[in-house]
């Protein structure tokens, strides 16, 4: 079989098996396969080009996630956010549209009160939740702190828009046989780890309280003091017994006492004292004796400290007014 090829000898016949004819077709398949290739890489070009990320400027990226260039900058300074890239001879920094995610959770890790080195190590180990676990503890104990001083803040409130009006007078407190406990305490709420064990000596000594009971504490010095109190604790009973080291007994003698019931917790015997003291002053009375506080009601028999109930008893006398009585 013959061809007519398109070449210097055109015109000419030469068979299909020729040395010639095979160079030719090499040629014009080889030219094929080139711009077959060249299709591809333009065509692979313009895939990258589709899937190649936004850079935005580092204004444009605060304006986006609505922080400042200097929040930017100084996220970058502590290790916290990279930008993306960095142009090398103008310096720019850009960023791309993932990174919003970084910086809204550096922004809400902020708002929850996490410090920086906190960030940090939640976003370089990636073991957040001992951290976050870390810090509702924190915040739990901080909401605690903040609703006790705020119940304090409203009790206050509540105390000046009204005046103390609690009812103080005068009694006679009869002669009293008590068993006795002297000692110093460290606080005043050591008081009710001594009980029990004072009631315990008592009952070792075969102690029989007085009817209606009458169980105080005595207060041995003037004023408050934060700790190494001295105090008595005290118990009304029928008779003295022999005293022991632990348990003394003692005569109280009859005493006139202004006196004034606290209901609630001993943490507001404060206002209590207050309006006692007062009546003592605007009555023209002084104090002559240690203060006793009476518990008629507490943790022993009731569960919730507003019903608590104590008497507070003040030994007074009319004030002498020119060697004589008021």
């Amino acid at each position: 079989m013959f061809f007519v090829v398109d070449s210097p000898l055109k015109g000419k016949e030469y068979d299909e098996g020729s040395d010639w004819f095979k160079e030719q077709k090499d040629c014009q398949e080889g030219r094929q396969d080139m711009e077959h290739n060249l299709e591809m890489r333009q065509e692979h070009s313009w895939c990258e080009e589709k899937t190649k990320q936004t850079l935005y400027q580092i204004g444009m990226f605060a304006a986006m996630n609505h922080v400042t260039v200097k929040a930017l900058r100084f996220y970058e300074e502590q290790g916290l956010l990279l930008p993306a890239h960095v142009d090398e001879e103008s310096g720019y920094r850009y960023y791309t549209m993932p990174q919003m995610a970084n910086v809204q959770q550096i922004l809400a890790l902020k708002e929850a009160g996490f410090k920086l080195e906190e960030i940090k190590e939640i976003r370089r180990s990636g073991k957040k939740d001992r951290v976050l676990l870390k810090k509702k503890n924190e915040i739990l104990e901080e909401m605690a702190r903040l609703t006790a001083k705020l119940a304090k803040l409203e009790g206050y409130m509540n105390e000046n828009s009204m005046s103390i009006d609690v009812p103080v007078r005068v009694r006679t407190i009869p002669e009293t046989v008590t068993a006795v406990k002297r000692c110093r305490i460290e606080s005043y709420d050591c008081l009710f780890e001594l009980m029990p064990e004072f009631g315990s000596e008592m009952e070792k000594l075969g102690c029989k309280c007085a009817l209606p009971e009458y169980c105080f504490t005595n207060y041995l010095e003037p004023g408050y003091k934060a700790d190494d109190i001295p105090v008595e604790i005290c118990e009304a009973v029928t008779e003295k017994k022999e005293d022991t080291e632990q348990v003394k007994f003692k005569v109280f003698p009859q005493v006139d006492a202004a006196c004034v019931f606290h209901k609630g917790s001993y943490r507001e015997l404060a206002r209590t004292y207050e309006a006692a003291l007062r009546f003592i002053e605007d009555n023209h009375y002084t104090i002559c004796g240690g203060i006793r506080e009476k518990y008629i009601d507490g943790v022993w028999n009731k569960d919730s400290e507003s019903e608590w109930l104590t008497e507070i008893q003040i030994p007074v006398m009319k004030r002498q007014k020119e060697g004589r009585e008021e």
